[in-house]
């Protein structure tokens, strides 16, 4: 048995040994502190339950899911939480935090035994020694196995960001529609929440839903859901209902020529995604051409040294 063998095992029983530590080791909190944990919870479990996308959380495992929220809790009892960008990203592709923190934990210790598992049967089938793997690569590909599930998250939320605000640019002309019909604020935004059953439109009308039935008005929760999911279009559309909510006129005019703007920038968005991918045709052509001419030429290249 080689010192790098050594190494990996002992660094692996000491993580193992942190992560109980960590586990156990939480101390009660008092007085203020036990009542906002409480209420953290309870606005967490609130917003949670109340959402249509987190009925996918069911297809989740249960042993993950208990997994993440012990080690949740164990980082949120010494004040470690994960960055806001990334539960935005969580909400919006309504994957739960638990879950995730269970799936990083499993990934960076799957990365950590990755060039072990690899090189094992190689070394006892030549008889080599486990010198071959060294330290700082496996605690290299642990680290990346650890942030690879964050990753993967962020470009699917990406993906999702941009197919929402084409939603809630088609929900801001559908409310200024209902609002040049005669209807008030909260019905307009009620009647055009129901026309689709998109994901987008389900979690605003799902959001508006709840924020009926919980008392809270129409614009303060959808500026809840832009903060959660990070979706500054509804942050703005909130802003402006908050301000001319008594004013059909103004802000019938204002969704407009929000929705109107929203529009452009997706036609720009969308035009420079085409060019940037037209750009990569245009280099993978070149690559495929230089390669061409080079098998062309070499022969005559090969005999002209040769000579």
């Amino acid at each position: 048995m080689t010192l790098t063998f050594v190494l990996i095992a002992g660094a692996i029983c000491g993580v193992g040994i942190l992560a109980l530590v960590l586990l156990l080791d939480v101390r009660p909190a008092r007085g203020p502190a036990a009542l906002a944990r409480l209420d953290l919870d309870r606005r967490r479990f609130r917003r949670e339950a109340v959402l249509e996308v987190d009925a996918l959380h069911a297809y989740e495992s249960m042993r993950l899911r208990r997994v993440g929220a012990a080690l949740r809790e164990s980082l949120e009892a010494r004040g470690i939480r994960l960055p806001a960008g990334l539960q935005a990203d969580l909400a919006i592709t309504g994957r739960s935090v638990e879950n995730h923190l269970a799936i990083s934990l499993a990934s960076g210790l799957a990365g950590l035994m990755l060039p072990l598992l690899l090189v094992a049967p190689f070394a006892a089938f030549f008889g080599l020694g486990m010198g071959l793997v060294p330290l700082w690569i496996a605690l290299l590909l642990g680290a990346l196995g650890a942030i690879l599930p964050s990753l993967s998250v962020q470009s699917r939320a990406a993906d999702l960001r941009r197919d929402f605000r084409h939603v809630v640019s088609s929900f801001l002309d559908l409310v200024a529609m209902n609002l040049s019909g005669g209807r008030g604020v909260p019905e307009a935004l009620e009647v055009a929440s129901s026309v689709s059953t998109y994901w987008g439109m389900s979690r605003i009308r799902e959001k508006l839903r709840n924020a009926r039935l919980q008392g809270v008005t129409p614009w303060s929760a959808l500026g809840e859901l832009g903060q959660e999911l990070a979706i500054d279009e509804l942050r703005d559309l909130a802003s402006a209902l908050t301000l001319v909510a008594e004013d059909g006129a103004k802000v019938r005019d204002s969704l407009f020529a929000r929705a109107s703007s929203m529009r452009q920038r997706e036609l720009a968005d969308a035009e420079g995604r085409a060019a940037a991918r037209s750009q990569s045709m245009v280099v993978a052509q070149m690559l495929l051409a230089i390669g061409f001419l080079t098998f062309l030429i070499f022969p005559a290249v090969a005999r002209l040294l040769s000579s």
